[in-house]
């Protein structure tokens, strides 16, 4: 796809989805460390779960300093029912560790520092830096915007590295954020991954997986 029809469909969608980025249903509101931990917690999980378990998280554990001291078991009984509990609570707990021994409790502003902190892969940093601190550097590929992304026809692979590197060709990189919010509105109100509401969608004229089927 070229970039012009890209931006096309964009608009489309952005004009359908004007408050995409201020969801209540997404995970990727609140301080820097709320929106890491959280976004930690999303893998393999809806956003909807996590937010369940936002108040009883923060609650007893505001900080990193509070976290980062948890009791792996403590922390399992308040996500456990996220599903991968073991992993999600070491990671948050081990990210927490990091976020202080290397950077002074503070949560990170780049790309290179966010990848090294546990649990937090491309999809995570990227969510940290356009939510938390306002900083355009990649478009988080989760399950909508893969799925999205390919029915679209803005990129032919199933590779989340390839299809963020296919999507920041075609969108200017102050839209970069805002395309992945848009994008997962679409996904999570029409083109659902079984159920896509073809006839109801506002770009299906230049969709190729509609002119397909």
């Amino acid at each position: 796809m070229n970039k012009q029809d890209a931006r096309r469909i964009y608009s489309a969608l952005l004009k359908r989805y004007p408050d995409a980025r201020e969801s209540p249903e997404t995970v990727a509101r609140g301080s820097p460390f709320e929106v890491l931990i959280l976004t930690i917690l999303s893998a393999q999980t809806t956003d909807r779960a996590v937010l369940k378990v936002k108040k009883p998280l923060f609650s007893r554990y505001p900080t990193p300093v509070r976290l980062a001291k948890a009791k792996i078991g403590d922390v399992e009984e308040i996500i456990h029912s996220l599903g991968y509990y073991h992993a999600k609570a070491k990671n948050i707990i081990s990210a927490s560790q990091t976020v202080l021994s290397m950077f002074g409790g503070r949560i990170p502003e780049t790309m290179d520092e966010l990848l090294t902190i546990p649990g937090v892969g491309r999809k995570t940093a990227n969510i940290v830096l356009y939510h938390a601190l306002g900083k355009n550097e990649g478009i988080a590929v989760d399950t909508h915007v893969r799925r999205l992304a390919q029915r679209i026809g803005f990129s032919d692979t199933d590779n989340v590295t390839v299809i963020e590197r296919d999507l920041m060709a075609l969108f200017p990189q102050k839209d970069w954020g805002n395309v992945t919010d848009v994008l997962i509105a679409h996904g999570r109100t029409t083109c659902d991954a079984k159920k896509p509401l073809c006839k109801e969608c506002v770009i299906k004229g230049a969709c190729r997986y509609y002119n397909e089927k």
